[in-house]
């Protein structure tokens, strides 16, 4: 198996990176918190910027098709209810 790795700290490769990307992690700091990739060294945060690049919407272009921009998180007000 032909693996690339992003972040060698944390031996994240590009297909985990690309799998945080496609559950809908839209910045790098989102990517870290799913598997720690460029929590250390930060030599990999540029690769992360150019996965996240490839086939990610931005949420301005979301939003333009009336899709949800960010998905997967909580209202905060309702939980603090």
């Amino acid at each position: 198996m032909n693996r690339v790795y992003v972040c060698s700290c944390f031996g994240v490769t590009e297909a985990q990176v690309q799998r945080h990307v496609d559950d809908g992690a839209c910045t790098p700091r989102q990517v870290a918190s799913a598997c720690k990739a460029g929590t250390d060294c930060g030599s990999c945060v540029r690769r992360i910027q150019a996965l996240l690049g490839r086939g990610a919407s931005s949420r301005r272009d979301l939003a333009g098709r009336g899709e949800p921009a960010l998905t997967g998180f909580e209202d905060t007000a309702a939980a603090a209810a």
